[in-house]
């Protein structure tokens, strides 16, 4: 995967305005753009693009070198067309390259050449020539005039290529889209280094195209697509089409080579590709009723765990207030000195009266009565005391 900082080099002379190429020169150069930098910046995230126009007396740099596509695609909308092709500026694509942020990017330019070439050979061997130096691979697209411009643009890509790095695409005016021409050309496939998903798929919704399939004009047609109208929508429909066809054919073969591999164990019994989803299904299902069983079991031993905890709570709050209870009983016998049957019809009354507490309980009347029978104790006690 190639690290690339890429300025593309735009033809927006007076001449691009010819009808020659559908719709028009420029306008097929534009789409041309578009596909060329969508290839390049899903080539490698890294990998930068830059634009610049060449008409008129100077060339111009409309966007450094960026990764940002949409600021690319609409810097390309409202281009001004003047004057004639200015090849020198190709000199100012290397100085924007050469101040590329990331310095292990390789450099490259991408020229289009769409008009005739008023440059001398003797000046365009010469840029190349300075372009070889500084390690700068040039890719020159060459559609108009291209008989006029062949012999000048051969000479510049034998003095700059180095490495076979350096390409030379001649698209003559007919039925070709300069866009389709494009994506089977070495300048999208790049240097041997493999080539972007972008661009394996465009290639291969162009060649299902030139064979006929679905993909191709007459496929568009359902959809109402004139590919001579709009060949930016009808390469992306191109594309989408033909990546889900191949998606299809992946499954289907997927699917053919799962049958293929249990078939042998299928034959032998019940046991085929259609028997494996209910084998799995059961004890799916079973583990379902466990996991049911469980939740069902904890929930009803935490309802009787909480029943059984209340009557622990409210026996302890019974034994407090039974304990406060014949305290006062007996504080209220030893002051007073009462009779032992209106102590005892007191403390019974005073029980009966807190909350959760049965009187008739044996363990409670027990206590009652041994309480009974200390105060009755004491009472003596005391009596024969104060009789002495």
């Amino acid at each position: 995967m190639v690290l690339e900082a890429t300025m593309i080099a735009l033809d927006n002379s007076e001449a691009m305005r010819n009808g020659d190429y559908a719709p028009t020169r420029f306008q097929a150069q534009a789409d041309a753009v578009n596909l060329l930098c969508g290839a390049k910046t899903q080539a490698n995230p890294e990998n930068t693009v830059g634009v610049m126009t060449m008409g008129g007396a100077n060339a111009s740099v409309i966007v450094t070198p960026t990764a940002d596509l949409g600021k690319i695609l609409t810097a390309l909308h409202g281009l001004p067309l003047e004057g004639k092709l200015n090849a020198t500026g190709l000199q100012v694509a290397q100085l924007a390259l050469k101040h590329r942020q990331n310095k292990n990017q390789r450099q490259r330019i991408v020229f289009f050449a769409g008009s005739l070439l008023e440059v001398e050979t003797k000046a365009l061997v010469k840029i190349g020539k300075k372009l070889k130096k500084n390690n700068v691979a040039c890719d020159v697209i060459a559609f108009g005039e291209t008989e006029e411009n062949s012999e000048k643009l051969e000479a510049f890509i034998t003095a700059v290529n180095s490495n076979d790095n350096s390409h030379l695409v001649t698209v003559p005016a007919g039925d070709q889209i300069l866009s389709d021409v494009l994506i089977t050309s070495p300048i999208m496939q790049g240097d041997g280094e493999g080539t972007s998903a972008f661009a394996a798929a465009a290639a291969a919704g162009s060649a299902a195209a030139a064979a006929g399939g679905l993909a191709g004009a007459e496929g568009l047609d359902q959809f109402g697509i004139d590919p001579s109208v709009d060949p930016e929508l009808a390469l992306a429909l191109r594309v989408s089409m033909e990546e889900e066809r191949a998606r299809q054919e992946r499954a289907a073969k997927e699917a053919e080579g799962g049958e293929g591999g249990e078939g042998g164990e299928g034959a032998a019994g019940e046991g085929g590709p259609s028997a494996a989803p209910a084998d799995d299904a059961q004890p799916m299902e079973a583990d379902e009723d466990a996991l049911l069983q469980q939740a069902l079991a904890m929930s009803m031993a935490g309802g009787d765990a909480m029943p059984a905890a209340a009557p622990a709570e409210a026996e302890e709050e019974v034994d407090d207030d039974l304990a406060k209870a014949m305290a006062m009983s007996v504080e209220g016998t030893g002051a007073a000195g009462a009779s032992d049957a209106g102590t005892g019809g007191d403390l019974n009354d005073l029980v009966s009266g807190l909350p959760g507490v049965d009187v008739n309980d044996p363990a409670l009347q027990a206590a009652l009565a041994a309480s009974l029978e200390e105060d009755m104790k004491d009472a003596d006690a005391a009596e024969e005391k104060d009789s002495e």
